[in-house]
């Protein structure tokens, strides 16, 4: 027996395929490709062909790791086709959800998709002109989403997809 530890053997990870393999659509790759991505994150990686698929993902990841992309641009290729209210967005604080209706417009803005941002702090007025527009995708905070449910000026009956991003988040602020 020896008395040098053993080292640990990990098998290399397999390459991270481009985003062109990963199932994405033609308007959304084009996005990806405007924003001056070259290669998905692991956790997009993993997360888009599940997306894809239909099945629910519950993932986790550093900050700065593309989570947003992970369930933005399958979303937005499953979604494909403007529509009703289809995606809803839960995002613990307004601050958040800017930043991921940021993201929808960048990675969706060939595919005729629209995203509405529902928060506080800010008028109802546009928020109620939009929804009554139309639109594909909602990224809201809880209690604006709430407001609007009680005022009957959003209609949730055909939502497909539901995302609760940093639900650790929200679920602390109860």
């Amino acid at each position: 027996m020896s008395d040098t530890p053993e080292a640990a053997v990990e098998a290399p990870e397999a390459p991270v395929p481009p985003f062109s393999e990963l199932g994405l659509s033609e308007d959304v790759l084009r996005g990806v490709t405007e924003a001056g991505y070259e290669r998905p994150t692991k956790i997009q990686a993993q997360a888009i062909p599940v997306i894809l698929s239909g099945r629910d993902v519950i993932g986790s990841s550093q900050t700065g790791s593309g989570k947003t992309a992970a369930f933005a641009l399958p979303i937005l290729s499953r979604l494909a086709k403007p529509g009703a209210v289809r995606c809803l967005i839960l995002e613990p604080v307004r601050e958040l959800a800017a930043q991921v209706d940021e993201q929808f417009k960048k990675y969706g803005g060939h595919t005729g998709l629209k995203s509405l941002l529902v928060h506080g702090g800010v008028g109802y007025g546009a928020q109620k002109d939009g929804l009554k527009e139309g639109v594909d995708i909602v990224i809201a905070t809880p209690g604006r989403l709430l407001d609007h449910m009680q005022q009957r000026t959003i209609n949730l009956d055909h939502v497909e997809i539901l995302v609760l991003d940093e639900v650790d988040r929200m679920l602390d602020m109860g």
